[in-house]
């Protein structure tokens, strides 16, 4: 699974071209998604996203992935889909040009700590796995 469409394949960057180049869902409620894809490794599955995504976690060996949508990683963590949560965090404070909160709607969640490390002096990388809080 992966965010819009809209971005650019040839990036050039190892871990980009690695995500573009392996199996991917592309859920589509709304089937506005038609053939040639840009991505030939990709699929469009119709339908219920919780629902795919349960299927897909089912039958697959390995851990699944989802990029690019807030309204889909929020529907995912509401139905207790979600295994991991990774944030990375840029050290900038955006009080003034930021965007709305991307968790802001979604339910509450405990997190525990799994694992973190620092990419470069500065931005860190951080791994949780989510509980819904009761």
């Amino acid at each position: 699974m992966v965010g819009g469409i809209t971005e650019n394949p040839n990036v050039g960057d190892p871990w980009v071209t690695r995500m573009l180049s392996m199996p991917m869902t592309l859920v589509s409620k709304s089937n506005t998604l038609e053939d040639p894809l840009p991505w030939t490794n990709a699929t469009v599955a119709p339908g219920d996203a919780v629902e795919i995504v349960a299927k897909l976690k089912e039958e697959s060996a390995i851990p699944l992935r989802s990029h690019g949508s807030l309204s889909l990683n929020r529907a995912l963590m509401a139905a207790g889909l979600v295994d991991r949560v990774q944030v990375t965090i840029f050290p900038v404070i955006t009080g003034q040009t930021g965007q709305a909160p991307i968790f802001q709607g979604a339910a509450d969640f405990d997190l525990e700590l799994i694992e973190c490390r620092t990419l470069d002096g500065n931005i860190q990388e951080i791994v949780y796995r989510p509980t819904q809080h009761r």
